[in-house]
């Protein structure tokens, strides 16, 4: 994709810290303010970098298509990186997130010192569920184009149903929640989420790979599985939490991301 000064690109912002830079990015309906609970303690080790996805949070949401792609993510990382003047950073994936921030270091090992990611069902889908997704995501939407931000309000994964999450996050989180953008979270559904699996690369995961992964989620157990069978370079930490891993178990989050990003810096 050429970049000119009209291109659209991801709302993000630097946060304090020392060492090198980790870009974090978060779900589906979900933003930035996700992250609050951990940037203070990730910025001991590293210069946390935290991006909102189309639609969501600060960033537009696009008319075209294919900005919504994995690949298309992937150019919009990378030209966060070049933007930020440096050579190699980490980078962290929670749920969607996930599987985009995984492709990215595909795409752009060299630039990649090592990734972590959290529990993600649509980044280690399987055939049957990622084709359920293409059947339902054209209907769903519509609806969302159609009636706003009260069908978002529906969906049964909005942040607002969530029981467990600090208050210090949830409230941020539904704030943002209120500015959602229907055409961004609807073409998520349409052109993100069905195409986000990485099994066909799992194999060849270039760079060392951290799973946090929240062991109350029982939907996640078979992926887990899966993940630990087939994916290279893989290494795998419990933390007492659900889906929502970096916020309810942020302490763990915090601690084991910190050690990874210390063990796998460069000079």
């Amino acid at each position: 994709m050429q970049y000119s000064a009209n291109t659209p690109r991801l709302a993000f912002t630097v946060h304090p810290g020392h060492g090198p830079h980790l870009l974090l990015v978060h779900g589906f309906l979900s933003s930035s303010a996700q992250w609050l609970a951990n940037l203070d303690a990730l910025g001991e080790v590293c210069r946390p970098v935290t991006v909102d996805l189309w639609g969501h949070g600060r960033s537009p949401a696009p008319e075209d298509e294919g900005f919504y792609s994995p690949q298309a993510y992937a150019e919009q990382f990378e030209q966060i990186r070049l933007q930020l003047g440096v050579e190699r950073w980490f980078v962290c994936g929670y749920s969607l997130g996930a599987g985009l921030t995984i492709r990215y270091a595909f795409d752009h090992a060299q630039h990649v010192y090592g990734h972590i990611f959290t529990n993600s069902n649509s980044a280690l889908a399987g055939p049957e569920q990622i084709q359920e997704w293409l059947d339902s995501a054209p209907k769903s939407a519509a609806n969302i184009r159609s009636k706003g931000l009260a069908a978002i309000d529906r969906i049964a994964v909005h942040p607002r149903r969530a029981r467990n999450l600090p208050e210090a996050v949830k409230a941020p989180l539904l704030a943002d929640c209120a500015k959602l953008k229907p055409r961004g979270v609807a073409s998520t559904l349409e052109y993100t989420n069905p195409f986000t699996s990485v099994r066909e690369i799992a194999a060849n995961n270039p760079r060392p790979l951290l799973l946090c992964c929240g062991i109350k989620e029982k939907r996640f157990a078979d992926n887990r599985r899966w993940a630990e069978a087939n994916m290279t370079n893989l290494s795998v930490v419990e933390i007492d939490a659900g889906h929502g891993v970096n916020m309810e178990g942020a302490e763990a989050f915090n601690a084991h991301v910190c050690a990874f990003v210390k063990s796998h810096a460069g000079p």
